[in-house]
């Protein structure tokens, strides 16, 4: 899984995508993937250092199946709120705290 963190206004943004999905795109009807921005390219990160990233993310942007599988057993993501397109899940979520 390739990661990229983003600082904005409201704290940090965590994007990870599949390594094998960066620098694509894909298209199925009215929804497009664009994993060809620099927003998806970062780099690989051991798993324990992600989890560590959630713990500070206010968003985050999921791609693939490897990284949708790991929102899950995160429990970052729900699996009714994950989208397919062209058969790649992806996942966004906003992570609200006290």
């Amino acid at each position: 899984m390739i990661v990229a963190v983003h600082q904005s206004f409201n704290g940090i943004v965590v994007a990870i995508c599949d390594k094998e999905l960066i620098g694509k795109k894909f298209e199925q009807g009215k929804l497009q993937l664009d994993l060809t921005t620099n927003f998806y390219k970062g780099g690989e990160m051991p798993e324990n250092k992600v989890l560590e990233l959630f713990k500070k993310a206010y968003i985050v942007n999921l791609v693939g199946k490897k990284a949708v599988s790991f929102g899950l057993k995160a429990n970052v993501i729900n699996k009714e709120n994950i989208l397919n397109i062209k058969n790649i899940p992806i996942c966004q979520c906003v992570i609200i705290r006290k």
